[in-house]
């Protein structure tokens, strides 16, 4: 089992000043993608991995990313969806893809998030998608290191 960060090192890791960390996951993965395992430390999360397209039975990178990419997209589109009280839809979805791509540069990430917002007018629905990419985390950290497309279906 990870041990939790001391308060201290917390602190070291804020960006600025004013910065305040709310959470630290901490996973240890031993194996790789072709046989391995990755747990929590507080044993929530505890898979198993694969190379995509095996026989083998677990989730691999691109699986984990798209998921956690996701989830993390809809509570930004939530948080704009209160901003501007708006009501979202319960039938909401997000369809999100990750591709594994090989190029002359080597092994690189694209990827694409389907956003469904039934019953929403397209011009709303578009707003909170585009201010729901500009405060998410996954959509900030993947800004200009990954090809993203978002599209409003």
């Amino acid at each position: 089992m990870v041990a939790p960060l001391p308060e201290w090192l917390k602190e070291m890791h804020s960006k600025t000043p004013g910065d305040k960390l709310l959470y630290t996951a901490s996973v240890r993965t031993t194996g790789g993608r072709d046989h391995g395992v990755s747990r929590s430390s507080d044993g929530r999360l505890d898979v198993e991995l694969s190379i995509p397209g095996s026989a083998r039975i677990g989730t691999n990178p691109e699986q984990l990313l798209a998921a956690g990419w996701s989830t993390c997209f809809e509570s930004a589109i939530g948080l704009a969806a209160r901003s501007r009280q708006i009501a979202l839809p319960a039938d909401l979805t997000i369809d999100a893809e990750v591709d594994l791509r090989h190029g002359e540069g080597g092994y690189f990430l694209t990827a694409r998030l389907n956003v469904s917002l039934p019953g929403l007018e397209s011009a709303v629905a578009q707003a909170l998608v585009d201010q729901a990419h500009r405060i998410c985390p996954y959509s900030k950290a993947m800004r200009g290191n990954v090809d993203v497309v978002i599209n409003l279906a």
